[in-house]
């Protein structure tokens, strides 16, 4: 329901000024909410490639560390030696104002850290697979970020654009229409009444 205000040309100059500037404002969150959703699609389109690479990866990795054991008993000693990977980067890039991530990670020639003598090509495959499952994880991690900051700035926007659109133009129109009706109605009686005063007057010189 829009909220009542008293029919005056300030008000109405104030009404008009405000319903461009609601316009103007849905406008741009329409805009705003469409680059967003372009974003986010073509993101989205790279967490699926992504997410079937990873799984593959995953069932290779898993198969790879289970052939280990086998061959060489449980790995634990062998795992422990290998290194905290301390090369993952996070910055960030602005889209529409919403800050999403880039992640990186540094790309160093793959050494192995761990010594040979208890080592087979079992364990050196299982390695190399999650270094790959490494880097893909990465990349996962920073497209699902990015979705989901995305997907949550294009709900809000789309509540501020659809209360714009639905609410604030809508009761500014209503408040501009009633004000119009207003004042023509009282332009009409005042025309009416001068109108009367000079009859009157004309009546009154002619006797």
């Amino acid at each position: 329901m829009a909220k009542q205000v008293f029919a005056t040309k300030g008000n109405l100059i104030q009404a008009k000024k405000s319903l461009v500037l609601a316009k103007t404002g849905y406008d741009l969150m329409d805009r705003k909410r469409n680059v967003l959703i372009r974003e986010m699609m073509e993101l989205v389109d790279k967490v699926k490639l992504i997410r079937d690479e990873i799984t593959k990866a995953y069932e290779m990795g898993y198969y790879n560390l289970q052939q280990a054991n086998l061959s060489s008993g449980v790995i634990t000693n062998i795992v422990r030696q290998v290194p905290v990977d301390n090369g993952v980067h996070l910055t960030y890039r602005s889209v529409m104002g919403v800050e999403v991530p880039n992640v990186s990670l540094e790309d160093s020639p793959l050494e192995i850290s761990y010594g040979l003598e208890n080592s087979s090509s079992s364990i050196d495959e299982a390695y190399i697979q999650f270094q790959k499952i490494k880097k893909l994880t990465v990349i996962l991690a920073e497209v699902d970020n990015s979705v989901y900051r995305l997907a949550n700035v294009i709900r809000k926007t789309q509540k501020r654009a659809n209360a714009l659109k639905n609410i604030v133009i809508p009761n500014f129109e209503w408040t501009i229409k009633n004000i119009t009706e207003v004042l023509e109605e009282k332009e009409r009686e005042e025309f009416s009444r001068l109108k009367v005063i000079k009859q009157n007057k004309l009546k009154g010189d002619t006797k």
